[in-house]
């Protein structure tokens, strides 16, 4: 079995999702109307995507980290081919690459990136 998305809840979409195929050579897969007047964009590769979700209206922010909360996001693991180009990208983005480690069964990187979502980007040693 294979996970072919995650839906998240985010503030504009089209903007999430052009940042995001910016940073990972990802490609818009889909884009409309979606659930209770809202407004999505499917953003990945030909394997996988994030739906990006906009509903009607005005969207409510959480003070609770989301690790201390049930249902929380706590990060994306996005895997890269080559790490050290992913990170420049990132740079260049105006994002902080941290928590910088290298075990097996690769090396990886965390940022907070687009809408405070946190991303991991690992480079497995045998890809």
């Amino acid at each position: 079995m294979t996970i072919e998305h995650a839906n998240i809840t985010v503030t504009d979409p089209k903007t999430i999702a052009a940042e995001l195929c910016d940073l990972f050579d990802w490609h818009i897969r889909w884009e409309g109307a979606a659930i209770n007047d809202g407004y999505s964009v499917h953003v990945g590769d030909a394997g996988s995507y994030l739906a990006l979700y906009a509903p009607a209206g005005l969207l409510q922010t959480s003070p609770i980290d989301s690790y201390q909360q049930i249902r929380g996001l706590n990060h994306i693991g996005v895997v890269v081919d080559d790490l050290e180009a992913t990170e420049a990208r990132v740079k260049a983005a105006g994002y902080t690459p941290h928590t910088h480690s290298d075990y097996e069964p690769g090396r990886r990187f965390y940022f907070d990136g687009p809408a405070g979502i946190e991303f991991e980007a690992v480079q497995y040693d045998d890809a």
